[in-house]
C-alpha cells in the first residue's frame, strides 16, 4: 500500500468549502491519476449551496467534483494503461454483481458508488483533488492532442448520448429540448450529430437561449411566449422527440402538448418533485414518457466524440480557475445569470 499527501476540494456542509490536505492509499491494482481538470456540476453547488443534493446528505468531509480529467502516474503491471497516459474519468462504479447490473443496465445499479456522492456513508470522495485513487477500469485513454478543457466535458456528454439512445432513431426528426443549460445545449448539438433534422430549444435565460443557438439550435424562445407555443400544439403536437433537460414543473407538464400522436418525450431535468401533469393528453396522444439517468458505456462514446471533435462544447465553458479559488468558482457557477459552465484547475 502506497501513500500520497495532497490537496483537494473538500465540502463539510452549507457553504462551507475549503482546499486541504488529504492522504490517499493505493494499491498496485489500482491507478494514481495527477488530475489536470474537472467541470463544476449542479450536485456540486447544491452540495455547497444546501449541504445535501437531492436526498444525499452530507455526514462528513466529502472531495467534491465527477467531471474530470488526469494524467496517469501509476497504473497496475500488465494493465493497458501507461504513465503518462492522458485519461477521462468515468465516475461510475457499479457492483456489477447485482441482477440489474448482469442485465446490463449498469446505471439503475442500487448500489452504485459515483465519485462525488453523499448517497451512501462513508461519502464517496469525487476528483477535485491534486490527484485520486481510481479503477483501471474508469480510465478512458484519450489522445495527446485534446484539449483537457474539452475532454472534461465528457461525463455531462455522456449523460445527454444515453438520453439520446432512450429516445431511439433519430434520423429526420424534429426536436424540442426545453432547459438550455450545459446538459440541454449538449443535448442539442448531440442530436443533431445523430440525424436531427431540425433542434429548438427553450430556456427563460435570454443567455441561455443565446448559447442554445452557438451550440446549433435553429431556434430558441422563451418558453413563456403565448404565440409560440400555440403553433407548437397545432394538430396535436409538432415535434417528434422531446427532451426535458429543465426539471422545472411547468415545462415538464407543457411537453406533453408540444409533442407530436404517437412521439416520444425523454425526461431528464430532476429539478422537480411534485407536477401537475397531463396525464390524460398522453393517454390520449399515446406518447411514451422515458426517463434518462447517468450513462452506461455511453462514457466512453463521450470521450470519443469529444477527441475526434464531433462536438464542440466550448461555447459552454464560461471561465476556469484554480483548485485554489474553488469557493469563487461555486459561487460563479451559482449564478445562471453569468455562468454555463466554469472548469478548475489543478
Amino acid at each position: 500500500m502506497q501513500q500520497k499527501n495532497v490537496k483537494a476540494v473538500m465540502v463539510k456542509g452549507v457553504r462551507d468549502v475549503h482546499v486541504e490536505n488529504q492522504t490517499i492509499n493505493w494499491n498496485e491494482e489500482q491507478v494514481l491519476v495527477r488530475v489536470e481538470r474537472g467541470g463544476i456540476c449542479g450536485s456540486d453547488i447544491h452540495y455547497y449551496q444546501h449541504g445535501k443534493a437531492g436526498m444525499s446528505v452530507l455526514k462528513s468531509p466529502m472531495v467534491l467534483g465527477h467531471e474530470f480529467v488526469g494524467v496517469v502516474e501509476h497504473a497496475p503491471a500488465g494493465n493497458a494503461l501507461s504513465i503518462g497516459q492522458r485519461v477521462a474519468i468515468n465516475p461510475s462504479q457499479p457492483c456489477q454483481q447485482c441482477g440489474i447490473c448482469r442485465s446490463g443496465r449498469q446505471n439503475l445499479c442500487r448500489s452504485m458508488r459515483f465519485m462525488g456522492s453523499a448517497q451512501f456513508f462513508p461519502h464517496v470522495n469525487g476528483g477535485f483533488a491534486q490527484y485520486v485513487v481510481v479503477n483501471p477500469q474508469q480510465c478512458i485513454p484519450y489522445a495527446e492532442h485534446a484539449e483537457a478543457k474539452i475532454m472534461a466535458f465528457a461525463e455531462p456528454l455522456a449523460v445527454c448520448i444515453h438520453a439520446l439512445k432512450q429516445a431511439g432513431n433519430l434520423t429526420g426528426s424534429r426536436i424540442l429540448v426545453t432547459g438550455a443549460g450545459p446538459i440541454g445545449c449538449l443535448i442539442i448539438a448531440a442530436a443533431l450529430a445523430s440525424g436531427a433534422t431540425e433542434v429548438i430549444a427553450t430556456d427563460i435565460s435570454q443567455r441561455c437561449r443565446d448559447l442554445a443557438i452557438k451550440m446549433g439550435a435553429s431556434a430558441a424562445h422563451d418558453p413563456r411566449d403565448e404565440t409560440v407555443n400555440a403553433t407548437w400544439e397545432k394538430d396535436g403536437g409538432v415535434f417528434d422527440v422531446c427532451f426535458e433537460a429543465s426539471g422545472a414543473p411547468a415545462a415538464i407538464a407543457s411537453v406533453v402538448a408540444y409533442t407530436r400522436p404517437a412521439g416520444i418525450i425523454v425526461q431528464l431535468g430532476m429539478g422537480a418533485s411534485e407536477v401537475n401533469y397531463p396525464i390524460g393528453s398522453l393517454l390520449a396522444k399515446e406518447i411514451q414518457l422515458r426517463g434518462s439517468f447517468r450513462f452506461i458505456d455511453e462514457f466512453t462514446t463521450a470521450v470519443k466524440w469529444l477527441e475526434s471533435g464531433k462536438i464542440n462544447p466550448l461555447p459552454l465553458l464560461s471561465a476556469e480557475f484554480s483548485m485554489e479559488d474553488a469557493i469563487a468558482a461555486l459561487e460563479m457557477a451559482s449564478d445562471k445569470n453569468s455562468a454555463a459552465k466554469v472548469q478548475l484547475t489543478f
